[in-house]
Formats: C-alpha cells, structure tokens, sequence
C-alpha cells in the first residue's frame, strides 16, 4: 500500500528534487503559479479579454439598477449591509488570487492536470480502467441536458432520467440475480455500510462479521459506519464465521475477493439462511457476466459499484454504486429506487417509488440519511449496458479473463506462484524464481506501470477492458516471461477458464429488448436525445429550487472534468502520480478556508448528507479525546433539513428538536433551556444559516457562544453558503465545522439526482479529528481520526475541478457580487409577488429575505380547493420546474432563483406564478369548477390537448399555451399526465416493465 500525506504547494516545489527521477519537473508548476502572479502594469492598459463574472452573474447592470429601485436601495452594498447582521459582515475582501479569464483558466488547468502521471494501472480493489464509448461521454456526461437537471422530484418532467434510472435497476437486478435494485448510492464501501445495518435493522442484531478478503478501503467504511451505531464487528476468514448462537446479523462476503480468487460460497449462505443471518455479497457487475450470480448461491444482498461499466477511473469518483436485494427487504432498503406507475390517462410512467422512506420525513428515525445518489454515472452505466448489450458485455468479461489465462499461464511457466484457483481478471502472485519484489517493482516503473505491492511481498495485478497483446507483452517482460505469442502457441490457456469450472454462469441477463436494441450509433444517440428531451433542466429555464441553488454549471468550469489526465488516474496510484490533483487540492482547499473562515478541509465526503456524517462524527471524536465520550446531545431546530437529524442519529447522537418562533427564527428561550439542562452531555448544535426559512437571524453569535459555554460545538450546515459568500465567515463568527455543498454553491452541477461533493470546514481543533483512509492518507496523521466515509481518499476528486474552476473564474469580488446578486434576485421576486402571495418569513426589522424565500399556499386549500402540488404541477404548462415543495413548512413553496438568472427570466418566472394566481382566483369566484381546472389536471400533455375528447370546461389553449411567453416553437411538453402515486405505492414495480405490442 501507498501511503503519503498531502503536502503544501511550496513542499511540492522543495521536494521534486528527492522524487525519482519519473517525476514531472516543476516548471509547470511555475507556469500555474505566474498565471496566479499580481498583474503587471500593462493590464491597466490592456484589459482582460473577457469578464467571466459577468457571464456568471445573469442580471445586466441596468436590471440591477431597476431591480434595487424597485426595492428603495440604490447600491447593491446598500441592500446587503442591511440583509446581513452587522455583528457578523466581514467588511473586508477575500485574499484571493486575481481572476482569470476562461481562455487563461483552460492554460492553466491544463498545466495542472499534465502533472498528473497517466501509468497503467493493475491495482484493481474494486477500480478498473475503461473503454467510455464517446457518444455516452459526449451526449450524457458533457451534455448539460443531462447533468443539470434536479432529482427527479416532479416525474411529469423528468421521464427522461427516469426511465435511464429504471434501466440501470433492471441491469443490476438482472446481473445479480436478486429481485430489485435501487438507483445508485455514493460508492461501494458506503453500499457495503448501508447493507451491513440494512441487516441489524432487520434481525435486530448487533454483531456482523467481515471477511477478511473485502477490500480494505471497504472494511473501513462499514467499520466506521458500525462504530457509531454500536455494532459489534468481527473480521475473519469466512470459514471460521461461527453462526449457531444466532448473534451475528450479517456476514459480508466478496466474490471475487480483494485478492482475484472466486470462492463457493454456497454452504456458508445455506448455514446463514438456517440460523437467520443475511448474507451481503461486494461484487463486480461485469465478472458476473461469467460467474454464476449471488443470488443463485443465497445471497440476500449484493453490493458494489458500476464504475467499470463506462465510468472513467476518476482518481476515485464520482462513480455509481450499486445495492439489489430480495423482495423481503425492499421497504428496508437505502436510497432511491425508481418504480413503473400510471398517469391520470392510464399510461404508464416512472417516479421515485417508496418515496416515505426520505429522510426529510423520518428524520432521526430515519434508517439512513442518504440526500444524493449519483444518477449521472448511474445513466452512463446503464447505456454502457444499452451500448453493447448482454452479449458485448460478456465478450469484453470474455477478453479480460482470457487475457489473465495467459498471464497466469505464461508466470506459472517462468516458476511463480499465482495463488489464485478460480478467478476472472486478478492474480495474487508470489514471485519466484530468484525475481525480488523490489527488481518487479523497477522493471513495472520503468514501463509506467502501476501493480498492488502487499506487505507480505506478493503482488496483485487486476486486468480491464483496455487491456490488449502489447500490455500483457509488457507484463509478460517484468516477470521474465516469454512473450505472449509463444504462450498461446505452446498451451490451452482455456484450461482454467470460468467456463470450464462450476462458478459458470449459465442463467440469461439484460433478456429485456431494451438492452438488444441500442447497438447501432444512430439508434444510441437518438435514444439518448429522445430521454433528454423528456425533461426540464436548466438549458430550458430556471430550476427555482429553493435550498437546492440551481446555478451556471459554467462550460468552461466543466471542461477539466473531460481531461484524460484527471480521469485515467487509480485514487490508489502512488500519490508522486497525482501531483496535479494533489495541487489542485492545495489550492481549493486554500480558497474554501479563505471564504468560510476554517482552517482545514477535507474532501472525502462525496454528499452534502455525507459531510453531515463526517462533521458529526469529528466533533465526536474531539470530544472523546477530551476524555468527555458522555457529550452525546445533538440540539438541531425543527426547522433544519431532514438528513441533519438523520446523520445526527446515525453518528450515534441523540436528537432534541428545538422550536422556532411563528417567524421562523429559532426559539432563543427553548435553545437556552435545552442547552443548560443537557450541559453536562451537549455534543453540538446543528444549524442552517441563512436560517432554512430565509433569512439572517441576528442571534446566530448568541447561538454559537451559548453552546460553546456549555461546551458543545457549533456545526453550521452549509446549504445555505451561496448567501454568504464575500459577506461573512462561518468560521469568524463562532461555528466549529461546516459541510460544503459544492454541488449548489460551487457550481458542480446537480446530474439529475448526483454526483455531489460535501467537503467539510474545520477550524483548527477539529482538524486532527477527519476522515482517514487505510490506503491512501489525506492526514499527516490518523492517530486521532474518527475513521473512514467514503471508498476514495479524496471522494469524487474528478469534479473537483469545477469549483477550483468556479472561485478561479469569478475571484474575491466576483464571488462577493454573485452573493449580493443572489440575495437581491430572491428580494426583487419576494417583492413582485407580494400582492399575490403571501411570502411566509422575512427578517422583523429589515423586511428583507436572504437569498431564497417561502410563499404559503395554504390557504388556498380553503378559498378554492388548491395546494402547492397543483401550483407545482400547473408550473410545467408554463414550461418551468417547481420550486421546493413543502418543505421546510408543509403547504408553501420555497423559491430560490439564484445570481445566474437574469431580469428577464425571473419576471417570466413571477408572470407565471402570478398568472396561475388569476387561474386561483377564478376558481374562488366560483367562474371555474373546484375539481376540474387547469390547475388540478396539470399537467396538460400534447396528447390529451389535440385529443378528439376534450371535455373540461376550459379551453384546450388555456390548458397548453396559458401565458403570451408560452410559445409553439418553445413549448416544453411533458410527456405523461399526472402522476398517480397512490397506485404506484400498491403496485411497486422497479424493472423495465414487458414491452407490448401495437394493437
């Protein structure tokens, strides 16, 4: 294993004179640091090229100017002096580098990722290199169509992903044999982590036992995740599981282990299922194109990620991880799961299925505090399975593990050990033959090649799809092998093949005509734009989704992400290899401390959930180390999100909810009451800030010293970060730890339900305390680390660029006036729809909201029958996606349009929400029937508008075309009527539903 801490940029510079000579020189590294140089004379002469702020920021100087007199502000610093308290305003700018334009930010970034080293990688531990078919990498993970839109909440408009989602379930379901699957999770060790408590939660146990051949960075995360939740773990060789005392609630197994070896486990699930214990299966989706399924040999559970089904290796992610179980466990079962439903006509249409089961609702009884899957790589896998279909699939699994015959046979040969019997694309190898580890090892480094060196001296080496003669020539000549070409000639290399041994898969996959009817490239991309086109994403219009922040995902910020030298790195290469991501890391993580006030980030958490989990659990370990272990109370507003009160729960705290006052603020009196009758066992207090009802509270610093007077910590959810940017610090003004959504406000786009990236803040005394990693380090120490969340060191390291991106583009004046915008965006609308709605909570003194804010639609259900679904429904006739529905307050509408929406599309936005207040109105007059208008048989598809059979008492114009700005030629068609989710929740159907023929 690899194992080196990260180094500051100036160590990087010092220290490349002791690297190998391999290394790339630092003159690259000089030429990022001049671009980053204060700027000579001659840019007063010579301006920059292009003012990428103002591309960003989407009113025009003029629409600022009206916006704020419509306001009574004539400065923006006016308005936002005002919005935000005094007592926490930074008054200053932020010590940032200058701004680059985008043509500069590319140069740059291309020098920074060319100190990334590309090397073949046969590390495998569940990461492989891949052939990603361009039209996938071109028309799904560069195509803002698809990685813009929001999670699927309103599937009348996002049919599109959601039918790729129920494509990739199938796919999974299918390859594991196992009766359904979810839509993702955040990686393998975290779909390892949720089965392992799926199985608790089910027998009610508390013990689980791991196999000692799990890959490590796995063991990790469910060791972590079990500690807080006070599972016992034991970790063993599987034939010494002892099972007749009925105690142990889960087993988890891999096949093929972390070492290539592919075991019968048959016996061990038999004995499981007699004395009650679940057995969970890691496993790899295109091995099982060969071997025979988990389910075929008892598995309840099986678990892994997608990422070698057209994902790039990523340095570590983002990348989709993947969890199918039996029909029994489904209400248990994390994440999101797509379900086959009907509309109002009777047609059949997708929507996120089990949808109780949102932690929003449970919160701290919830089972997980899942927020964010990773739909996008989630789709690239499920059209990698489209692509080339079932018998693709299974010729390159056939070419792999034929190459690895010869590889094995040809180091048999030469008088190595290959410790591995059965196996499909790793052998663990012992050298022989007078051939040491450490001329192995400079023979690999000498062709670029990268293997997994064990402590014990033996070697891994795992094949992939890239793979062809001159590589295993390659591997054939480190060895001193004889080249591959005599290898064949002189043996039957099929001898030992899958096919030949009981492991053979012999039950069909992906039978469904969808994964045999995409092979040509035309019918590929046409089935892709025919998804896309199903939904709304930001290339058609504003997502106003109040506390989601649906911003530019700028194309020049998203175009590093494309880079071959950010995507074919292994996140478990020696660290000398990544020196550009490493670099980059440094200097993301010296921007963020500079905006929030801390002074440490960590980037593993790959969710703004996950950095909840992983802010609680360091404050946890802080306080352990502190000999106070006691300190278990988590104090979280009723008003907070949903996952809070989840990760709470899950980092082992005890939730008590505090109240807020009728105008939203946080109850002083109840938070002081709780506070001192739990001083001697407060842990922390979670808060969002801008509060989650939309405003700056002037008690924020009376909360953050109240609870470090009783000796809690203060953990400031930051959700909510894209209003404070450039104004005030987290960090200044008493919180202790923050978890960054840089999926909202550092632009990395949303991808329809996924990736997201939640690194956490910390100030100084918390640093100690981080995620770790068993492979490879990202703390200079791990002595006091709480443990591991994720499966890559680094989280979802290949978008990391975009907000490196973001804050290089926009520097410390334009990330302060993109705030400012935002907070006034959200004001001017507040103000233009105050005759019409009412808006829910503003701040007492100032009347102003922050940067988003509620409108309440409740009492509309008594003056006309209306509730905010209708309102959200109505919204997609005017070509627009809903705002966040009843939440946080049951019955409104929270609004948040951003700093990247112009003028023009915010009054389009107001026009129609004032619009279908008229539409209300209406029906309060008693002019339109209660039960049958435009508003509750929203949506209106083109199917229902040019049927023969109208037959609502309004016109079929007003239904399709209800505003002047609601054109033919831009008319956004939802493609299904209403959804029905009552018949779906009594009819869960997850696979690709028969295709029936025309009649």
């Amino acid at each position: 294993m690899y194992r080196l801490s990260v180094k500051s940029t100036q160590s990087f510079l010092a220290s490349s004179n002791s690297h190998s000579s391999s290394l790339i020189a630092i003159q690259p590294l000089l030429k990022i640091a001049r671009c980053f140089a204060t700027p000579p004379v001659g840019d007063v002469l010579f301006p920059t090229k292009s003012d990428f702020p103002s591309r960003h920021i989407g009113p025009r100087k003029t629409d600022v100017v009206s916006m704020l007199d419509t306001l009574g502000f004539k400065f923006l610093a006016e308005l936002t002096e005002k919005a935000v308290p005094k007592s926490i305003q930074l008054n200053r700018d932020l010590n940032l580098d200058k701004p680059l334009n985008e043509h500069e930010l590319i140069t740059s970034i291309r020098e920074m990722a060319k100190l990334n080293e590309i090397w073949r990688s046969y590390i495998g531990m569940g990461y492989h290199n891949c052939h990603v078919p361009h039209t996938i990498m071109r028309n799904i993970f560069e195509n803002p169509g698809w990685t813009t839109q929001y999670t699927p909440y309103q599937p009348e408009i996002a049919q599109g992903r959601l039918e790729s989602l129920l494509n990739y379930q199938t796919m999974v379901s299918e390859m594991t044999g196992l009766d359904v699957a979810n839509a993702s999770l955040l990686d393998e060790g975290t779909a390892a982590a949720e089965a392992m408590c799926l199985c608790s939660r089910h027998n009610k146990r508390k013990k689980l036992y791991l196999s000692n051949k799990v890959h490590p960075q796995t063991l990790s995360v469910v060791k972590t995740r079990a500690e807080a939740l006070e599972l016992e773990i034991e970790v063993g060789p599987i034939s010494s599981v002892n099972l007749t005392g009925r105690e142990i609630s889960g087993i988890l197994l891999q096949y093929p282990d972390t070492y290539g070896d592919v075991k019968d486990f048959e016996d061990i699930a038999t004995l499981a299922r007699k004395h009650g214990t679940l057995v969970v299966v890691a496993t790899d989706l295109l091995a099982l194109t060969l071997l025979r399924p988990p389910a075929e040999f008892g598995a309840d559970i099986a678990i892994g990620t997608s990422q070698r089904l057209g994902v790039p290796l990523n340095y570590g992610g983002p990348h989709a991880g993947f969890f199918a179980c039996k029909q029994n466990l489904v209400r248990l079962m994390p994440g999101r799961m797509i379900g086959v439903t009907r509309d109002m006509d009777g047609k059949d249409a997708y929507r996120l299925a089990l949808q109780t089961r949102e932690q929003h609702i449970r919160r701290d009884k919830a089972t997980s505090n899942i927020c964010t899957a990773q739909a996008l790589l989630a789709n690239m896998s499920a059209m990698y399975a489209l692509y080339h279909g079932p018998e693709g699939l299974k010729a390159i699994a056939n070419r792999i593990h034929h190459f690895t015959l010869a590889l094995q046979t040809a180091l048999k040969g030469a008088g190595h050990v290959i410790n591995n019997k059965n196996f499909f694309d790793t052998l663990h190898i012992q050298p022989c033959n007078g051939l040491m580890v450490d001329e192995i090892k400079s023979r690999a480094e000498s062709k670029r090649i990268n293997f997994r060196y064990f402590p014990d001296g033996t070697i891994g080496i795992a094949l992939d799809e890239t793979v062809g003669p001159r590589d295993i020539d390659d591997l054939l000549w480190i060895f001193k092998c004889r080249p591959l070409d005599e290898i064949l000639a002189n043996n039957d290399i099929l001898t030992n093949s899958i096919e030949k041994s009981k492991f053979h898969r012999t039950s069909a996959f992906l039978t469904h005509p969808i994964f045999t009817s995409h092979h040509s490239e035309s019918r590929m991309v046409r089935y892709m734009k025919r998804l896309e086109n199903k939904d709304i994403s930001l290339v058609h219009s504003m997502i106003p989704l109040g506390s989601c922040t649906m911003k530019l995902n700028a194309t020049t910020e998203m175009m590093p992400c494309s880079f071959r030298h950010f995507t074919e790195i292994h996140p478990f290469a020696p660290v000398e290899q990544a020196r550009g991501y490493h670099l980059m890391f440094e200097e993301l993580e010296h921007d963020l401390c500079e905006i929030t006030g801390y002074d440490k980030i960590s980037f593993q958490p790959n969710s703004g959930a996950q950095g909840e989990y992983a802010g609680l659990r360091a404050i946890r370990s802080y306080h352990e180390h502190r000999k106070e272990g006691h300190r278990n109370v988590c104090l979280i507003p009723i008003s907070a999100h949903g996952t809070n009160p989840a990760s709470a729960q899950m980092a082992g705290m005890k939730v008590e909810p505090i109240r807020i006052l009728s105008d939203g603020s946080i109850d002083m009196a109840h938070l002081r009451d709780k506070a001192s009758e739990h001083a001697s066992n407060l842990s922390c207090v979670m808060v969002t800030y801008p509060s989650t009802m939309g405003v700056f509270e002037e008690t924020i610093t009376d909360i953050c010293d109240l609870i470090h007077r009783h000796g809690g910590q203060v953990y400031l959810d930051g959700a909510n970060m894209n209003a404070q940017v450039g104004l005030c610090r987290p960090g200044d003004y008493g919180s202790d730890v923050s978890h960054l959504n840089l999926h909202k406000t550092f632009c990395i786009p949303h991808g329809g339900g996924g990736p997201g990236m939640g690194p956490i803040g910390v100030k100084s005394h918390l640093a100690p305390y981080l995620p770790g990693h068993p492979v490879i380090s990202p703390l200079e120490s791990e002595d006091a680390s709480f443990g591991v969340v994720s499966a890559a060191p680094f989280g979802s390291s290949a978008i990391l660029p975009i907000s490196w991106s973001y804050i290089k583009l926009m520097g410390s004046r334009g990330l302060k006036r993109a705030t400012q915008v935002a907070i006034l965006n959200a004001n001017y609308m507040s103000k233009r729809l105050e005759q019409h709605y009412k808006t829910l909570y503003k701040e007492p003194k100032t009347g102003l909201v922050a940067h988003e804010f509620i409108l309440d639609i409740r009492d509309l259900k008594k003056t006309a029958n209306i509730e905010a679904v209708d309102v959200a429904k109505r919204l997609m006739d005017y070509g627009f996606h809903a705002p966040t529905m009843s939440f946080p307050v049951t019955g409104t509408l929270m609004i948040e349009p951003t700093e990247s929406e112009d003028k023009e599309e915010l009054d389009r936005f107001c026009d129609a929400l004032i619009s279908i207040r008229s539409e209300i109105a209406e029906i309060e007059a008693g002019r339109m029937d209660k039960k049958v208008n435009p508003l509750k048989m929203a949506p209106h598809t083109q199917a229902q508008v040019i049927s023969e059979d109208w037959n609502r008492p309004y016109a079929r114009e007003l239904g399709a075309f209800p505003a002047l700005f609601v054109k033919p030629e831009t008319k956004i068609w939802p493609t299904v009527a209403r959804i029905d989710d009552a018949y779906g929740d009594k009819h869960l159907v997850c696979t690709c539903p028969p295709i029936l023929p025309d009649i």
